[in-house]
């Protein structure tokens, strides 16, 4: 996790983030107002908070109150509006696939439950957490576990229903039809299921089977095939705070919180990939 915090991660997302953030221009008549808060300052304030999960007052204390906590969460949703952190997640997807390249062979796909105790759009109450309000992302990854989907929904949302909204997100960046193999777990072990990937175009499926109703309790192995890959992506995206533990109210907001994330992820790996034969680079994690 706290790679997201290292200086020369930081700078690299930054470097890419930069030019997409709209200028606002100077419209006061004399030009005396109080001078803007640098953008890169803001991102860093963001950025502290996603990996910490702190509230934003504790973030500017942090900062020592450079930035106040209304700017923060203003130029948040000025980026949001902009489209920035879209364009942050593809642009870093874009590098990856272009440098190392996605290994879309297998796919893995599955869900994550997670606390969201402010409530708000897109929470529900979590079936595994005394019903108290939580959120879901449904995340597909490739085989080295980058995340190439992802769908956002209420802790009570069955993954059935983020199954296609997974894909479809998948789709929008053209890599839905490079997938060989979809992994899943035995929740999506329908008939119906079955059929809707065959419209989507996906046949090679590694669906693990479901208990016949009335069969002997004595546990089987669990076959996981390469679902593994996937709940190691939910674990790098758990390790964020503000993922873990959301209290934003705003479906946008996590959205956004999940592309800053992938984005750091996919440059972190960069950079251990351009650092792969030097002797006193850091190891992989």
């Amino acid at each position: 996790m706290m790679r997201a915090l290292d200086l020369e991660v930081v700078d690299a997302v930054w470097k890419a983030i930069e030019p997409t953030i709209p200028s606002r221009p100077d419209t006061h008549p004399l030009g005396c107002h109080r001078q803007r808060i640098s953008d890169r300052l803001c991102f860093w304030g963001i950025l502290v908070r996603l990996v910490t999960g702190c509230s934003w007052v504790t973030v500017e204390a942090i900062l020592e109150r450079q930035v106040s906590d209304t700017t923060l969460r203003a130029r948040r949703d000025e980026w949001i509006a902009a489209g920035v952190f879209d364009e942050l997640r593809d642009h870093a997807m874009e590098a990856y696939d272009r440098i190392i390249g996605l290994d879309l062979s297998e796919v893995a796909l599955d869900g994550s439950l997670h606390k969201a105790p402010c409530g708000g759009e897109g929470t529900g109450k979590s079936p595994v957490d005394r019903a108290k309000l939580g959120w879901k992302w449904s995340v597909a990854a490739d085989a080295n576990g980058i995340p190439v989907g992802w769908a956002i929904d209420g802790a009570n949302r069955n993954d059935l229903k983020l199954l296609e909204p997974t894909l479809i997100d998948v789709a929008r960046v053209g890599l839905l039809v490079d997938i060989e193999t979809l992994h899943l777990d035995r929740g999506y072990d329908y008939p119906k299921v079955r059929a809707q990937l065959a419209d989507l175009g996906l046949d090679d499926l590694n669906i693990q089977r479901r208990k016949p109703r009335g069969a002997s309790q004595h546990k089987a192995p669990m076959r996981l095939g390469l679902r593994w890959v996937v709940e190691g992506t939910n674990s790098w995206l758990s390790n964020y705070g503000q993922l873990r533990r959301n209290t934003d109210r705003r479906t946008r907001h996590r959205h956004a919180q999940l592309c800053l994330v992938a984005a750091v992820l996919i440059t972190a790996k960069l950079i251990d990939w351009r650092n792969r034969w030097s002797p006193d680079s850091s190891p992989i994690r």
